[in-house]
């Protein structure tokens, strides 16, 4: 019998999607790995079976967050557009706050691996399926209250707001906030 883990698996993935999304899937090591999450190598490989399956869960764990801060950000009270605003200038401000510009890990991945591998294609599709269902949910109930024009399609709306956002997540990088904000002004002008 082996011995009994003597860690939190959730705590784990946490600290590898943070080692994921600083480095890259690719640029990542299993020494690095093992050193953000305090696990050997071996425990790392026996508890999630490889580089990629944990990379898979922090992905997956990335995902879940950003779903559930979108539809938070998003169902506070407000208009659509207000909504909306302050969900972008939040992406925003949070890459701007960090030691080290990282951008998204969606769109990290989407740059390093989803032209080449069908798994990451389809998580990284899933993941922007569940912001443009957000979006897309929010935009409907402001059509419905009459704070966003009736002639526009909720879905291809949200569509064109979750490509900004991942065009802003990418411009973060470098651009200063007086640039990230006029290109969300700029997006959100037709709503």
């Amino acid at each position: 019998m082996g011995r009994p883990r003597n860690f939190e698996a959730d705590t784990v993935v946490e600290r590898a999607m943070e080692t994921f999304w600083t480095n890259g899937y690719a640029n990542t090591s299993p020494a690095q790995l093992a050193e953000a999450t305090g696990l050997g190598k071996g425990s790392l490989y026996n508890a999630f079976g490889s580089k990629r399956e944990l990379f898979d869960r922090a992905l997956e764990l990335y995902t879940r967050r950003g779903t559930a801060l979108i539809t938070e950000i998003l169902d506070r009270p407000g208009n659509t557009r207000d909504r909306i605003t302050a969900w972008l200038r939040f992406v925003v401000d949070s890459d701007l706050a960090q030691q080290h510009r990282r951008g998204c890990l969606v769109a990290n991945t989407t740059l390093e691996l989803a032209g080449q591998d069908e798994r990451a294609a389809r998580a990284v599709d899933a993941a922007q399926r569940h912001m443009v269902e957000a979006l897309t949910a929010r935009i409907d109930q402001g059509r419905r209250d009459g704070d966003v024009r009736a002639d526009i399609d909720p879905r291809e709306y949200a569509e064109f707001i979750q490509n900004t956002v991942a065009g802003l997540r990418i411009t973060a990088m470098t651009a200063d906030a007086a640039t990230l904000y006029r290109i969300i002004d700029t997006a959100l002008r037709t709503l």
